[in-house]
């Protein structure tokens, strides 16, 4: 058993698209339409046929209930792994990407929390 799919619920898909593409880097794996919404994912470049994350609408109440929660709490909706956490936190600013955490050293990884302008607050990483 793997991993094969993951979500992050979001307010709008067509917003989360360019930010999880043109700010983050990931790349749109696949997009099917459902009604009013669309069956939205992007992947990592470096890993096209790895696990896709699905930028899943917020329509459903208890979704933007939970999102409003995380948020006001400052709990990050994931985590994604990065080589070089304060490379990437210099990369993101430069392209205008809101950090609530700056990066910190936390034993023995390094994390920085970002806002992605679609309701969360997304953690990334730097693992040993």
């Amino acid at each position: 058993m793997r991993i094969h799919v993951t979500s992050v619920f979001v307010d709008d898909q067509d917003k989360a698209l360019a930010f999880y593409t043109e700010k983050l880097g990931f790349v749109k794996k696949t997009e099917v339409p459902l009604g009013d919404y669309r069956w939205l994912t992007v992947v990592s470049p470096q890993a096209p046929d790895g696990t896709e994350l699905l930028l899943e609408p917020d329509a459903h109440p208890a979704a933007k209930q939970y999102m409003n929660a995380l948020l006001a709490d400052g709990v990050p909706a994931t985590s994604f792994a990065v080589d070089d956490v304060r490379a990437e936190y210099e990369r993101l600013r430069a392209l205008g990407v809101r950090f609530t955490q700056e990066p910190t050293e936390a034993g023995p990884v390094t994390t920085a929390v970002l806002d992605d302008t679609c309701g969360n607050l997304i953690q990334i990483v730097q693992l040993p």
